[in-house]
């Protein structure tokens, strides 16, 4: 259920309306207490003193108009009185008091959500839940060996900041503003062009407080993020893929740019995860897995020492989303079955319970574009039998965005989101808790 901005105070959980009636009540008490002091004689001689001489007409108006002004009194003034401490505690925040309310209170008692994967299609689908809840995890792949990332993992040793950032941007509070510095990449300067600035500061603050995880907490901070967005792990190892024909392809962007079909794809040497992310996982509400690219963004967090067991441990629901487009050279032909077919080589589907499957296609000039790259929508071929045992939700998820200046098919962030929190028991039994009389 969508609640306006300017009505979110009035959610059961924010505590507001509770205070407002002490305080109504407490104005009535006052009143009382008054009258019983000055008792009846003195009443009489203070309205005969304050009315003598106005004609009987004029008393009952003047009453109902000083009821009313002081209920105006009041109310105002408790308004501005929250909307101060509000702007106090919370100067970067903009909106309306009840968005900010809402964001206080009900956000912070909302469901625990832990999100898996890698790319633009976790930032995105970030972008989303955060409208639904601030205990937000997000658990990025660390793999990188492409682009600006790449670089500055071989030149300074740190972990690749890419993906990262993007979560960071996409779960901070002024996103639109802090994405446009953090998204500059220099044109210019030997050694910076190409480099994004968000990912030179996250290197910075590696080497500055020590270590990666210590950089993504100050970056949050002051990014003013909601939620976490933790590493799968801080040890720096590689990708490596065995191809089709038995080949072996050492690091992610190789892997990536490999026409090659993948066989299978497993670390360089063992990862041990981030211990946060373990207990994240352990204590979430809902587990997303995906979209992303499945062996270079998904996989990749799976194959982590602890990640795949804690997830089939998790007593939280856990929902796989389906990518929209096949992936040139990683993801050829693939249809929805293949795509849990091989995912349940590196977890265990049978503890998952739903895959939320796109039921959209794309524009037609944005689809040949596509489809002369090599990449075509995905294939929904789930029916009984073939579904790994999870119930398969169907509904419209395309958008079409602007990157880079083309282009390009992604899941529709607002629409992803409430369909999760539609489909999933914690969110229900929280929407329950919240509007029941």
């Amino acid at each position: 259920m969508r609640i306006p901005a300017s009505f979110k105070f009035l959610l059961p959980g924010i505590g507001l309306k509770r205070w407002l009636t002490i305080t109504l009540a407490s104005v009535v008490l006052i009143v009382f207490g008054a009258v019983c002091l000055v008792g009846r004689e003195g009443a009489r001689d203070l309205y005969e003193f304050v009315f003598s001489g106005w004609p009987s007409l004029m008393r009952p108006i003047i009453g109902a108009l000083a009821v009313a002004l002081g209920g105006f009194g009041v109310g105002f003034g408790l308004l501005k009185s929250v909307r101060s401490v509000l702007h106090a505690l919370s100067p970067k925040s903009g909106g309306s008091l009840g968005e900010a309310l809402y964001q206080a209170r009900v956000l912070k008692a909302a469901p625990k959500v832990v999100a898996v994967g890698g790319g633009t299609g976790l930032s995105n689908l970030l972008r989303g839940l955060k409208a639904y809840t601030a205990n937000l995890t997000a658990v990025v792949t660390v793999m990188d060996t492409g682009g600006s990332s790449g670089r500055l993992r071989e030149e300074l040793s740190v972990l690749p900041p890419g993906d990262v950032r993007n979560c960071l941007l996409a779960l901070a509070e002024d996103e639109e503003r802090m994405a446009k510095l953090f998204q500059f990449r220099f044109v210019d300067g030997e050694g910076l062009r190409g480099h994004a600035l968000g990912n030179l500061v996250l290197a910075a603050l590696e080497q500055a407080t020590g270590g990666f995880d210590r950089a993504v907490e100050e970056a949050s901070h002051f990014l003013s993020v909601r939620g976490q967005v933790l590493p799968a792990t801080l040890d720096r190892v590689h990708l490596v893929a065995e191809m089709e024909d038995g080949g072996q392809v050492v690091g992610e962007e190789a892997i990536a740019k490999d026409p090659r079909g993948i066989r299978r794809i497993w670390l360089s040497a063992k990862a041990r995860a981030y211990e946060h992310v373990l207990s994240a996982i352990a204590e979430a509400d809902l587990i997303t897995v995906g979209p992303g690219s499945l062996f270079t963004s998904i996989i990749p967090n799976l194959l982590v020492e602890g990640v795949a067991e804690a997830l089939a441990r998790a007593p939280g629901e856990k929902i796989v989303i389906m990518n929209l487009m096949t992936q040139p050279g990683e993801t050829d032909g693939f249809t929805a079955h293949d795509h849990l077919r091989v995912l349940s080589e590196y977890v265990d589907l049978s503890r998952f319970h739903a895959v939320v499957v796109n039921t959209e296609s794309p524009p037609p000039d944005i689809l040949a574009r596509y489809r002369a790259e090599g990449s075509v929508p995905v294939v929904d071929d789930l029916r009984a039998g073939r579904t790994f045992g999870l119930r398969v939700i169907r509904a419209p998820l395309l958008s079409v965005v602007e990157i880079e200046g083309k282009p390009t098919i992604k899941h529709d962030p607002a629409r992803l989101a409430r369909l999760l929190v539609e489909e999933s028991r914690g969110f229900r039994r929280s929407w329950t808790r919240w509007f029941s009389p």
